[in-house]
């Protein structure tokens, strides 16, 4: 049991870092450096703060990073109570990972074209810029199917193991849910508003199971009654 929470706790520490690594990177340091259907003034601002879009580019492989780890983490605090849930978890999480890294990779080449236009097709520096960073947002979206899918499971080891709150659970799944349908709404300008509200629940989830890793762990198995 002891060993279990050590591995909750920094399974919750990965999650925390996800969570840091996310918001520093893509919502605040990607933001300043992208101007939507502004090609060229993305590419002005790439070129006036190499050092933002380098650091932004070390948050995004950090996401990657802490994301496989918190997978791995799930995985091995799951795997004796309920293997499904833990494949589940581990699945879904690598594989948001996966596309977090084609939008680092998209952004690395963005760098790369604003110091060399003549990496970019035809030398249109600006052009190529912008697109890359459209590619970038559009890992982001679909990756954003995967890491609402990666909380169902993890609700049910929740809701079926009671190893932890069983309203944590029904909160992660309901997230999720959440999640995967503000993700589809995304696609349509109009409705995206909706899908960002129902974001909200997975975020509650997300939070509540961090605080709940880094300071319970893991609860103890129920005791098995005899028949």
């Amino acid at each position: 049991m002891p060993e279990l929470v050590t591995t909750a706790r920094r399974t919750g520490a990965a999650y925390l870092g996800l969570a840091l690594t996310g918001m520093a990177g893509h919502l605040v340091l990607t933001s300043q450096l992208a101007v939507p259907g502004d090609p060229t003034a993305t590419l002005a601002r790439l070129q006036e703060s190499p050092a933002i879009a380098q650091l932004a580019l070390v948050m995004e492989l950090l996401v990657v990073i802490s994301q496989a780890l918190a997978a791995w983490g799930f995985f091995a605090l799951f795997r004796r109570d309920h293997l499904v849930a833990a494949f589940g978890v581990a699945a879904f999480g690598l594989a948001n990972a996966i596309a977090i890294l084609g939008s680092a990779g998209f952004l690395a080449t963005a760098l790369a074209v604003s110091t060399d236009s003549t990496l970019a097709p035809g030398g249109d520096a600006a052009a190529t810029v912008g697109l890359l960073y459209a590619l970038s947002a559009a890992a982001w979206r679909a990756g954003a199917v995967f890491f609402g899918l990666w909380l169902v499971p993890m609700g049910i080891f929740a809701v079926s193991t009671r190893r932890m709150p069983r309203v944590l659970g029904w909160v992660l799944i309901a997230g999720g849910i959440g999640y995967v349908m503000s993700a589809l709404l995304a696609i349509e300008p109009a409705l995206a508003p909706f899908g960002e509200a129902l974001a909200y629940l997975a975020t509650i989830g997300e939070l509540w199971i961090v605080g709940y890793l880094l300071s319970v762990g893991i609860r103890a198995p129920r005791p098995t009654v005899a028949a």
